[in-house]
């Protein structure tokens, strides 16, 4: 007899958790997390998980306090004698930090898979990794889901005439080509050079897009400096319109404001991180058809490759 399934969610990915379950067939478990006065976290589950199969579902935005609480409810579900534990991080923070590219720097993407590991953690499930190599440092499954699932069949319902599809960075060409090929359409790129973090000194579009409705494809959208002024150059460039596709939105600082004053006709996003602020120029899709499916063929040891990269 296969073991119970029990889905939890942390405090930064609530309202998600709730769809996943909803979408899954069951309701949400019961959890409390205690904070302190100097705000220590303590999470505790009020129904017993002895032999099942637990969820914990948590993005780590903005990763450290989220990352933790995370981390705690792990090891809480182990000590309550869950069967497996699996964590559905649909959001994996530190991501960004996957290579050393300067000396005497951290690997971030490899600190945090080393902490999911020292907990005790059977499974990792995540969607659209800054860097697909970064399941490499993991010595447990991990499941990486493609959020193409999601946006594709939007872009598709828009019927555009001319599309063609570009990268706002050189790094992202592979994911790109990799949705363009379900269209049969074209890429170009749009090559920046940065003098530091969020701070874009030039760019320049390589590839002819005269004409053509183009869709901008990203991973994460943290300022938005570097996808709005990819799209006014590539209108300048004489593009008929300009749309983005990214799947994680952190949307930070000026990120809003720049939105909203860009030549994008909209930003379609996913809610593996929720939005915390209305704009209209914002287009949300959900994951959580995606993960409750990955769920569902996890428990029933079905494969689910078609939901991979």
């Amino acid at each position: 007899m296969p073991p119970q399934v029990k889905i939890f969610a942390g405090n930064a990915s609530h309202e998600l958790g709730e769809k996943i379950a909803a979408a899954y067939g069951t309701r949400l478990g019961d959890l409390s997390i205690q904070r302190f006065a100097d705000a220590e976290l303590g999470p505790s589950f009020n129904e017993s998980v002895r032999g099942c199969a637990v969820f914990l579902i948590q993005s780590t935005f903005p990763p450290a306090e989220n990352l933790m609480e995370l981390m705690l409810m792990v090891d809480a579900a182990k000590r309550a004698s869950a069967a497996s534990v699996t964590i559905v991080m649909p959001y994996y923070g530190y991501a960004r930090q996957d290579r050393k590219d300067k000396p005497r720097v951290s690997i971030g993407a490899k600190v945090v898979a080393d902490f999911v590991q020292s907990v005790g953690t059977d499974r990792l499930m995540t969607c659209d990794l800054h860097a697909g190599q970064i399941q490499g440092f993991f010595d447990i499954p991990v499941d990486h889901l493609d959020g193409a699932a999601v946006t594709v069949p939007y872009i598709k319902s828009l019927n555009l005439e001319n599309l063609i599809f570009a990268s706002p960075d050189v790094g992202g060409v592979v994911r790109t080509r990799a949705i363009a090929k379900r269209f049969g359409a074209e890429i170009v790129v749009c090559d920046k050079m940065r003098l530091r973090a969020n701070e874009i000194a030039s760019m320049q579009v390589i590839g002819d897009v005269s004409g053509q409705d183009v869709v901008l494809v990203d991973d994460i959208v943290d300022t938005a400096g570097t996808i709005c002024k990819a799209a006014e150059l590539l209108m300048e460039r004489g593009a008929s319109s300009v749309r983005a596709i990214v799947t994680h939105a952190l949307l930070s600082g000026p990120a809003h404001d720049r939105i909203k004053a860009s030549v994008l006709e909209e930003l379609i996003i996913t809610d593996t991180i929720p939005l915390r602020q209305e704009n209209e120029k914002i287009r949300v899709l959900s994951v959580s058809d995606l993960f409750a499916q990955a769920i569902r063929n996890v428990v029933t040891h079905e494969s689910i490759s078609s939901l991979f990269i």
